[in-house]
């Protein structure tokens, strides 16, 4: 299974976020029962995409799960320093 809308929001989502939106990729990792989505953005934008505390990495996450809850698979996003 592909989690092509799934990456597809979790990319639209953080290009939004940061200043710099051509720096943003997601990739996708197959980790057997779990799909894994790696957001990798620049050094400058990091701040943005965590949020304080970890916030908006957390909705992001939930964002995630809930548009992959069709699928078999779990959808794990991390934020690649």
């Amino acid at each position: 299974m592909s989690a092509g809308p799934v990456r597809e929001l979790i990319e639209y989502l953080a290009r939004a976020l940061v200043e710099d939106p051509d720096s943003v990729s997601v990739e996708e990792v197959d980790e057997g029962a779990d799909l894994v989505l790696e957001v990798t953005v620049a050094d400058d934008d990091l701040g943005r995409v965590i949020g304080r505390g970890g916030r908006i990495a957390n909705s992001l996450r939930t964002v995630a799960k809930a548009a992959a809850t069709r699928s078999d698979r779990r959808v794990i996003v991390e934020i690649l320093e």
